[in-house]
């Protein structure tokens, strides 16, 4: 059986966007990319352009207008290494509004030492924000590397203080 996907392109505040999902609405990919990109990751299926599909598109344009837990419910059916699937798993577990060092999160998946693979695995994420990525941050509390740009993930970071009540980054920023 052919798999189907459906995908939906659509303006965001940080310029055009697109996503794709599975048949069951398990978000697979959301980002910022040029032309067909996108469709790099995705072979042996079939590609639908839905609008909306599984009201995922409301779901990111609710986070945009301020409801920043909006996309934390969102089911998601990203593969990648099971140390990828570690990383990405705890990435789902900061909060809006708040950050957590590289370092820090390796501890928190109890792998002190492995702070470089971390770092990589953060930047094979294929679902900005539902796999909140931009939430990590340098030890010093520099922003480092972001796969969307480092002017996306301060936006970012912003907009979720200011809905969540935490300034005391957004004002670093």
């Amino acid at each position: 059986m052919q798999t189907v996907l459906y995908h939906d392109a659509f303006d965001t505040p940080l310029g055009p966007s697109h996503l794709v999902c599975d048949q069951e609405g398990r978000l697979l990919l959301f980002g910022w990319y040029e032309g067909a990109r996108w469709q790099k990751a995705f072979s042996g299926g079939d590609i639908m352009d839905q609008p909306n599909p599984f009201g995922l598109r409301d779901a990111f344009t609710a986070y945009f207008a301020g409801e920043v837990t909006r996309l934390d419910r969102l089911a998601i059916g990203v593969r990648g290494t099971d140390f990828q699937m570690e990383v990405w798993q705890a990435l789902r577990t900061i909060p809006a509004g708040q950050t957590l060092s590289y370092g820090a999160l390796a501890q928190r998946i109890g792998k002190a030492n492995a702070v470089r693979a971390v770092g990589l695995a953060n930047g094979a994420n294929p679902i900005a924000l539902a796999v909140p990525c931009h939430r990590v941050i340098g030890s010093s509390g520099s922003l480092t590397g972001y796969g969307g740009g480092l002017e996306r993930k301060r936006w970012l970071l912003r907009h979720e203080a200011q809905f969540t009540g935490i300034g005391l980054f957004a004002q670093k920023l």
